[in-house]
């Protein structure tokens, strides 16, 4: 009999790229999945082939979501798994309950952490911060199996707990590249993601300043988006940036295939951000867009083996509009030799093998 996998996370699953592609390719090989997630900031109708559910939560502030979240989850799985379960807790918000269980029924956990959750700038120098680090302290040490998002996220698990994760890239499956390059007048440059601090969009907003013929759209929604509509409308540069809200996967694809050069210049906001490798990154790769990228260790990593892009030389706004004119004036049409190369190497169907390794040693 096949091991039935219930996988976790403290999400509301529909914009969840890299829980959507773990569970379809664990589906499209034929493993029984249940997958459980929660309401958190709504519980947008989806589709998937593999059973779902959401836990619903009542409580007003993140911090309370939190507890009630791990308290329903236990209780969730408990009735769910057996001795022919696997568990698969993504990031430390879902770790506790499985690892509990885990323990009680004696059955195997996977840990994936899509990145160094204590360390992630919405926490630092929190209370919440101590308990994340001490629920890492505590259970990541005593983990067989666990999966993260970058070679530099893995260093830093294995100096701080003694534990080398499996690296499983968060890379979309590969595009089949067809489209016409547009000759876009002006010329598009795209922000896509969370609009959250330390992300470098005030100071990309700020460069625009220093670009003319250029027009920054900044497609996805948080908590810093009225402060950055505020600081276009107060540096007058409304024709310069357009914010075009949250999309659904296909049409940020659809967005971003359109654009002349994307963006990943995150600050050093602590060591989650430091040692990441965004995916607006491998998603540019796969539509076949250069970037402007931050000077950090996997962004570093990638430009060395492929020339995909300009790292910037600061986060001064004069900095990131000169390197966005070297990315311009070269053209997106003479990047596209290195990004099909990038596009072949970092791709889901690369990652998906080890994850399916990690799944059969579990299994056993």
């Amino acid at each position: 009999m096949s091991k039935k996998i219930i996988i976790s996370a403290f999400s509301n699953l529909y914009t969840d790229q890299r829980i959507e592609k773990i569970c379809r390719t664990l589906y499209e090989n034929e493993y029984q999945i249940d997958l459980i997630g929660n309401d958190w900031n709504g519980a947008r109708k989806m589709e998937r082939p593999y059973p779902f559910s959401r836990v619903h939560l009542g409580s007003k502030s993140l911090k309370t979501a939190y507890f009630e979240f791990n308290w329903k989850l236990y209780h969730q799985i408990k009735k769910k798994a057996d001795q022919n379960t696997i568990l698969y807790a993504n990031d430390v918000d879902a770790l506790f309950p499985n690892y509990l269980l885990s323990q009680k029924l004696n059955i195997p956990l996977i840990f994936d952490s899509h990145e160094i959750f204590s360390e992630m700038p919405a926490v630092q120098g929190k209370v919440s911060q101590k308990l994340w680090r001490y629920l890492e302290n505590t259970i990541i040490p005593k983990l067989k199996f666990m999966i993260t998002a970058s070679g530099s996220y893995a260093q830093w698990f294995q100096n701080k707990y003694g534990i080398l994760p499996v690296v499983i890239q968060n890379a979309p499956r590969k595009l089949i590249f067809d489209i016409e390059i547009p000759e876009n007048n002006p010329k598009k440059l795209l922000y896509q993601g969370a609009i959250n601090p330390f992300r470098g969009i005030d100071k990309v907003i700020l460069a625009m300043h220093h670009l003319d013929n250029v027009i920054l759209h900044i497609a996805g929604d948080g908590p810093k988006k009225k402060e950055y509509e505020n600081l276009v409308i107060k540096e007058d540069l409304q024709h310069k940036v357009k914010f075009l809200g949250k999309l659904i996967p296909d049409e940020l694809r659809n967005i971003t295939v359109m654009a002349d050069c994307g963006m990943s210049i995150e600050e050093n906001g602590g060591d989650s951000y430091l040692y990441s490798l965004p995916n607006k990154i491998l998603d540019c790769i796969q539509a076949r867009v250069p970037l402007i990228l931050s000077d950090f260790p996997e962004m570093q990593n990638v430009k060395k083996q492929f020339d995909i892009g300009e790292i910037i030389q600061s986060h001064h706004p004069e900095h990131i509009a000169a390197a966005i004119k070297k990315v311009l004036n070269k053209g997106r049409v003479n990047y596209q030799q290195e990004l099909e190369r990038a596009s072949e190497a970092i791709c889901w169907e690369n990652e998906e093998i080890k994850l399916l390794q990690i799944i059969q040693k579990a299994a056993q």
